[in-house]
């Protein structure tokens, strides 16, 4: 399970900036998590719900956003979705190897609401 770490890592986080904007209390946490990180979206918010107990986002609720998965064609020109399960990422227009992935990496608090 590496829920856990992640969720210390949020929390971390999540502490620092409320100390830099003068939270004393997290109510709701909005995370985007891209499809191709190893996380389990349940096993994340149970992690997160643990770690939370006796800091600033104790009973705060936990959004979960799954970015897809886009590679870039450098050949074509445009972004496309990309399928995790296959071991390279094929252009649909010419079939070129993408190079790039656009998207579905992320792992990044998008919003915390707090009161004072």
């Amino acid at each position: 399970m590496n829920e856990l770490p992640i969720a210390h890592g949020l929390l971390k986080d999540l502490q620092q900036e409320s100390k830099k904007h003068g939270v004393s209390q997290v109510s709701r946490v909005h995370i985007r998590i891209g499809s191709l990180r190893d996380i389990v979206p349940e096993d994340l918010t149970f992690a997160f719900e643990t770690a939370a107990e006796g800091t600033v986002a104790e009973g705060a609720e936990l959004n979960i956003g799954v970015v897809p998965a886009r590679g870039r064609c450098d050949n074509c020109n445009i972004n496309f979705d990309v399928d995790a399960d296959t071991p390279m990422f094929l252009c649909p227009k010419c079939g070129a190897i993408a190079k790039e992935l656009v998207s579905g990496k992320e792992l990044e608090i998008a919003l915390f609401r707090g009161q004072i």
